[in-house]
């Protein structure tokens, strides 16, 4: 089960990973593509934990917050 802490702990090691990466500078294919994936589940972790925040403010628990797919979290405008 996830918790806050999990998350926010999954977000660091992704934003490292992609720092390293971006510092790295000429990227090969594949390093792009595992670029591209890290921003997604960046952008799909910090949506979880915005739900499961969202839940707790309005009495509901956190834990039944899901990921949800890249196509429904990369439409967001935050």
């Amino acid at each position: 089960m996830a918790t806050d802490q999990t998350v926010l702990k999954h977000i660091k090691e992704l934003a490292d990973e992609e720092h390293h990466l971006y510092e790295k500078g000429n990227l090969t294919d594949d390093e792009r593509e595992r670029l591209k994936a890290i921003n997604i589940a960046l952008d799909q972790y910090w949506d979880l934990l915005r739900q499961r925040r969202a839940r707790r403010e309005y009495g509901q628990n956190p834990n039944e917050a899901e990921i949800r797919r890249p196509g429904v979290v990369e439409k967001y405008e935050g």
